[in-house]
């Protein structure tokens, strides 16, 4: 039957892990191995840096969802969100007495137990507050245990046990498992919550916005009397799920509680130095290599946070100034012939928006080329259909590829490459759709000059056209 008490049986040794080559699983992996226990793992296949980090913790990892696999009768099987009921190995483990569990379950009973968890949550912002609020920690001395969704430069892994009594972790509202629909982050036990946002995403497993919102309500309640929520109030999605909260709710943004004030940008080193304020007044100066006014308050939402639990202006500005950024947000990748090229994330109209509005002020009278793979559940959908066009406001030249895999879609529910085109030239913008990474690295190529910036978005690989465009551009 699956684990769903709150304690790890003192039986457990042998932890085989179904879904192992995921970012967050192959962390899990390590941190397993970390504690002792032998540790084993299946996937479809595994790449690098995963498979190099795996291989140098030495755990074997079965290539394919065989039910051989659990020949060895692991004392526990964690079975990640990835695998689908339908797999060999899942029938097999569900046809067999051996103990299971899903990956937020492992983490909530071996590491987050008895620890004061801020649990960072929200539609957009989680991988860059996370990975800040981490090293804040980490600079502080305080050796947190962490699990980021992304990689942040300062580690050299995604997470880590540490030591008691801090632990930060990514909360997302995505579903659990196969046999536990709800979200991630109601088994990570928070002491302290942060929420970003709420928007509606996730078109594959929430209904509505409403949906969306009576997971976070959930969240909220899990916060206990002597915790703290720090919420986004000027947001008023974000103050409706934090309305009946028990805990102490310490409200960020725009005229709240906690504020911030851009003070400036440094093109040339990227950093932004910014104002902290509490109540109106000055709490504390930084500088970091967050630029934009969502990155402003993130590091807002961090400071509330930290604050809380003892860390003062001082030791968070050098926390802030030794930050190095994180992989795939707003990531120079190169800058062949002196065109820059920007890898980040976002995939979601609002998230475009804002990184697009930050790196035009970081990148102030250069072009810049946007590259925009609609890959995720939502926007495959035509849910944001008419919002994607509003939000391309900042770039010179779009350029918006054809989605992959809408085959599962129904016809009248898809997205439209094309459509989404003809509506940015209507608003004046320079805009074209492409097939193939093929076309668009021989279009980008072709056409970027000097002193020009290319940014290219997508939540997935994209065909590896980083590598291929730089390459190009380079030649």
């Amino acid at each position: 039957m699956p684990l769903l008490s709150g304690t790890l049986p003192a039986s457990v040794r042998h932890i085989h892990i179904m879904g192992i080559g995921g970012t967050a699983m192959a962390a899990l992996a390590g941190m397993l191995k970390d504690a002792g226990f032998v540790v084993s793992g299946s996937d479809t296949g595994v790449y690098p840096p995963m498979s190099d980090y795996l291989q140098s913790l030495n755990i074997d990892v079965a290539i394919g969802y065989n039910a051989k696999n659990l020949d060895s009768r692991p004392d526990l099987v964690v079975v990640g969100n990835v695998i689908r009921q339908s797999y060999e190995e899942a029938q097999a483990l569900l046809a067999s007495d051996l103990l299971y569990c899903s990956f937020p379950q492992m983490l909530g009973a071996s590491f987050l137990k008895d620890r004061k968890n801020l649990v960072v949550a929200g539609t957009h912002g989680k991988t860059t507050t996370t990975a800040v609020l981490a090293w804040l920690f980490s600079a502080a001395g305080r050796d947190p245990g962490f699990l980021i969704g992304g990689r942040a430069r300062n580690f050299d892994r995604t997470a880590r046990a540490g030591s008691p009594p801090f632990f930060v972790i990514e909360g997302d509202e995505y579903d659990t498992a196969f046999f536990d629909k709800g979200p991630k982050f109601l088994h990570y036990r928070p002491n302290t919550a942060l929420i970003t946002s709420v928007e509606f995403d996730h078109a594959d497993i929430y209904r509505d916005l409403d949906h969306v919102k009576e997971s976070f309500r959930k969240l909220v309640a899990l916060v206990p009397a002597e915790g703290t929520l720090v919420a986004r109030a000027d947001h008023d999605d974000v103050s409706d799920v934090v309305r009946d909260a028990v805990a102490e709710v310490r409200r960020y943004g725009p005229g709240q509680s906690w504020d911030g004030r851009i003070e400036g940008v440094d093109p040339d080193r990227g950093v932004q130095r910014f104002t902290v304020l509490r109540d109106g007044a000055a709490w504390g100066q930084f500088e970091s290599v967050l630029v934009g006014e969502h990155n402003l308050y993130n590091q807002v939402a961090a400071v509330a946070a930290a604050e809380r639990h003892g860390l003062g202006p001082d030791v968070l500005a050098e926390g802030f100034r030794t930050f190095a950024g994180i992989k795939r947000r707003q990531e120079v990748i190169g800058e062949p012939r002196h065109i820059t090229v920007v890898d980040d994330f976002a995939h979601h109209p609002t998230a475009v928006e804002e990184t697009l509005r930050a790196l035009r002020r970081r990148f102030t009278g250069r072009r810049m080329w946007v590259v925009f793979e609609p890959r995720s559940n939502t926007s495959r959908r035509k849910f944001f259909q008419e919002r994607y066009a509003e939000v391309f406001g900042d770039a010179d030249v779009v350029v918006i590829a054809t989605p992959p895999d809408q085959a599962r879609i129904a016809d009248e529910d898809r997205f439209d490459s094309g459509l989404l085109v003809q509506r940015l030239r209507a608003r004046g913008s320079e805009a074209f759709n492409y097939d193939t990474v093929d076309e668009i690295v021989a279009v980008v190529g072709a056409n970027a000059l000097p002193w020009d910036v290319v940014v290219i978005l997508s939540n997935g690989g994209f065909g590896g056209i980083h590598n291929r465009l730089l390459t190009r551009l380079g030649g």
